[in-house]
């Protein structure tokens, strides 16, 4: 990444986005979500001459990090998820579009000793989605989208899995949208270098409050690192 982009010692990337050309580019947003629950949403347009050396996509405050970035259009929503296990679901509209060097506004109130580790585009078009998350000790577990109603942005959110001392910690969390919800395959990966791969299907579709499956039988002193959905 460095023949693209110089990286500051404590930087690293967060997330790499496709951004179609042509006119379609003109409706498009790039939608920010960083750990401590603030969203900023920009005009990709606005990205569409990129220096070397690079620019400000968001301003960031006091020991906040960027968590995700994802393109986002009119009639999207916003599923932000944390460590702890909350959930907020809220439109994408609620979030009026700013500059580059804005820090953007609340999109989640997240507690003390939680962070967000995840936030997902839910499509306008998808006509069925479900949340995949998954937990640091290998546990985890599809929920239906229609249990997220949207609520305003701002919000402590709800419940999205049970986390325990046996699942750990939220480490991901993934939209599956339509016949993705079934076919797509998901790649988990440890920290010692263990990696699963599985079927989206042989996931459970489980309620909001719930401790989920396991997924991976993890080794002694090893956890989850990532997981993708391919």
């Amino acid at each position: 990444i460095m023949n693209f982009l110089p990286l500051a010692a404590d930087e690293k990337v967060t997330s790499v986005l496709a951004v179609p050309k042509g006119a379609a580019r003109e409706a498009l947003s790039v939608f920010f979500v960083t750990e401590e629950g603030v969203v900023k949403k920009t005009e990709a347009k606005s990205f569409a001459d990129v220096r070397r050396s690079g620019i400000i996509a968001i301003s960031l405050k006091g020991k906040d990090r960027l968590v995700s970035a994802h393109l986002s259009q009119d009639g999207d929503s916003v599923s932000i998820v944390t460590s702890k296990g909350q959930s907020i679901r809220f439109d994408e509209a609620d979030v009026r579009a700013m500059g580059r060097t804005a820090a953007g506004v609340r999109g989640m109130t997240v507690k003390k000793g939680d962070v967000v580790v995840s936030a997902e585009m839910v499509p306008a078009s998808a006509k069925k989605a479900s949340l995949l998350v998954i937990m640091n000790k290998g546990y985890g577990k599809k929920t239906d989208m229609e249990e997220y109603k949207i609520q305003g942005r701002g919000g402590s959110g709800i419940k999205t899995a049970e986390v325990t001392a046996k699942t750990g910690e939220i480490i991901g969390a993934k939209v599956l949208t339509g016949a993705e919800a079934e076919e797509e395959e998901i790649v988990v990966i440890s920290k010692k270098g263990q990696v699963i791969r599985t079927s989206s299907k042989e996931i459970p579709s489980l309620s909001r409050a719930t401790q989920g499956v396991r997924i991976m039988k993890m080794r002694e002193g090893d956890s989850i690192a990532n997981m993708v959905a391919l």
